[in-house]
């Protein structure tokens, strides 16, 4: 019977997938290399970089001219009938014209009431956004890795712990097993080691569950293989010497959003800008070089072939008097527009404010939890040692050991929590402050 019951308890451990083989080491470092290469995210917005570049390029300005190329043909077969001077009448039938022609045309504009020059700032000021919201992309990106990475190695502490605690759990009960058949204690407490051991493998096993779901989390950003196995790298290292000053006086500056928003002001003043040039004239100039040729058989022609090449050129200015009002009408909600821009602006300042405050009070505080989850975790341990020595004498039950184990075992599930909550939220911060790519992971 108790061969029975120590084979089922040590069959649920069995199920328990291998961690002792060796497996990959992805650093930091390697994550952070990783996600900045393969993440879709990342090329899309890389992508869209590309296109902005483009979009603002010497080739899409307006300032070179448009050259245009023209070739064209024709026959005409027609019957003609005439009098001449003297009287006599004359008749042709089917007679034959051919007519050739071929130009090259070019046009350019001189000035069109300074639009183009400030269409072509506004195309080089949204190249400069599209950067800047691919750097948010990234940071968004890295903030999102970083929470996941930490849950990884979270999760991997607590399985190496869980794992302690099943081995302790396991030995108690063959301790257990050993005291019943020499008559020693009760079955209770041969029960109860069963019990524990069976919870305890129920948690490894809940627990490694997690860890592989996360892991495919992780691999999902960085766009590998979900099915990639690996270890992660559970030492924290927190940034010294943080100051919320310095941290909101940095945001000002360096907060993406808020950088994002200086661009689009400048955007929209060189809209309304633009604007006005639809009340200045346009000056273009034009030239081109044809050429034409007539292939005539009547008979009744004083011509039967004509030639006819050369340049011709000319300047143009076009002043578009009045519009109905439509430029009139566009001015005043560019205008508008860039008023909304400044209190967007306004609005995002003490956002950011708020979201530096925030973040630091969370940072502190799970600073603060973390200190004590150790010092918590240093006092169980104690604890469990002192129950431990007191229950191999006999001077502890196996209720108070029970107990003991627990409270060590939630202590460093805790201080777990606490320590990679605390490095997430600063992470968090770093953001805010527009300092995330600038720091140590």
């Amino acid at each position: 019977m108790q061969r029975r019951i120590r084979a089922r308890i040590f069959g649920i451990v069995g199920l328990l997938p291998v961690f002792l083989m060796a497996q990959e080491m992805l650093t930091r470092q390697t994550a952070i290399d990783e996600v900045l290469e393969s993440n879709l995210g990342i090329k899309i917005a890389r992508n869209n970089v590309a296109i902005a570049e483009n979009n603002a390029g010497i080739l899409n300005s307006g300032y070179l001219p448009t050259v245009t190329g023209n070739a064209g043909g024709s026959i005409d077969r027609q019957n003609t009938e005439g009098v001449l001077a003297n009287g006599d009448s004359r008749a042709a039938e089917g007679v034959e014209t051919r007519r050739y022609n071929a130009s090259v045309d070019v046009e350019y504009t001189l000035f069109d009431g300074l639009g183009r020059l400030y269409d072509y700032r506004t195309l080089k000021e949204q190249e400069d956004l599209s950067e800047l919201e691919a750097r948010e992309t990234i940071e968004t990106t890295v903030l999102q890795l970083f929470t996941v990475y930490y849950e990884v190695a979270r999760l991997e502490e607590n399985v190496t712990n869980l794992k302690q605690t099943l081995a302790i759990s396991k030995d108690r009960y063959l301790r257990a097993q050993y005291q019943a058949e020499y008559g020693q204690n009760t079955g209770l407490d041969l029960l109860n080691a069963q019990v524990d051991v069976n919870t305890d493998s129920i948690n490894l096993l809940n627990t490694t569950q997690q860890l592989n779901n996360t892991k495919r989390d992780l691999n999902l950003i960085l766009n590998k293989n979900l099915d990639r196995n690996f270890v992660v790298d559970t030492t924290v290292q927190f940034v010294p010497n943080l100051l919320m000053e310095d941290l909101y006086a940095t945001a000002k500056e360096n907060n993406v959003n808020m950088q994002q928003l200086e661009k689009s002001l400048e955007i929209n003043m060189l809209a309304v800008r633009s604007g006005y040039s639809n009340f200045l004239p346009t000056v273009g100039l034009t030239g081109s070089y044809g050429w034409n040729e007539v292939n005539n058989n009547n008979p009744l022609a004083f011509v039967i072939q004509n030639t006819v090449s050369g340049l011709s050129g000319g300047i143009n200015l076009t002043w578009n008097l009045f519009d109905g009002g439509s430029s009139i009408t566009n001015v005043k909600n560019a205008r508008i527009a860039y008023e909304n821009m400044e209190l967007q602006k306004k609005q995002t300042e003490m956002e950011v404010e708020r979201d530096i405050k925030n973040a630091w009070e969370t940072y502190r505080n799970a600073l603060f939890v973390y200190r004590a989850q150790r010092e918590n975790v240093a006092v169980n341990r104690d604890n469990f040692n002192r129950t431990e020595e007191r229950y191999k004498i006999g001077q502890a039950n196996s209720l108070e050991f029970r107990q003991a184990q627990l409270n060590l075992l939630n202590a460093i599930i805790a201080k777990n929590q606490a320590k990679y909550t605390a490095k997430v939220a600063e992470l968090q911060m770093l953001q805010v402050s527009g300092q995330l790519l600038n720091v140590d992971f």
